[in-house]
């Protein structure tokens, strides 16, 4: 399926949580912490006053409370303003 979105908002497709810390403890769904780190799956067209910036296939951050999920086909996208997103890596 194609997803298209509107003006200024980007469809982002988060980053899997780590289940597993660096020292090897394994963090319960619970404790987890809502990734903040997506891929961009598609971005409007922009306002005539703010171009859009992220493409498609960028990753980027954005802030914890960013967006409205969405669930299409078993996956979780978010859909946000292109203002939400805070770094392009």
């Amino acid at each position: 399926m194609t997803l298209k979105t509107v003006l200024n908002k980007v469809i982002v497709e988060p980053v899997a949580a780590e289940t597993v810390t660096k020292g090897g403890i394994i963090i319960p769904d619970t404790a987890q912490e809502k990734p903040q780190k997506g891929v961009v799956i598609a971005v409007g067209n922009g306002k005539a006053d703010e171009p859009m910036e992220v493409k498609v296939g960028d990753t980027v951050l954005f802030g914890k409370y960013a967006g409205t999920e969405l669930h299409i086909d078993d996956k979780k996208y978010l859909v946000m303003n292109q203002g939400d997103i805070l770094v392009i890596l």
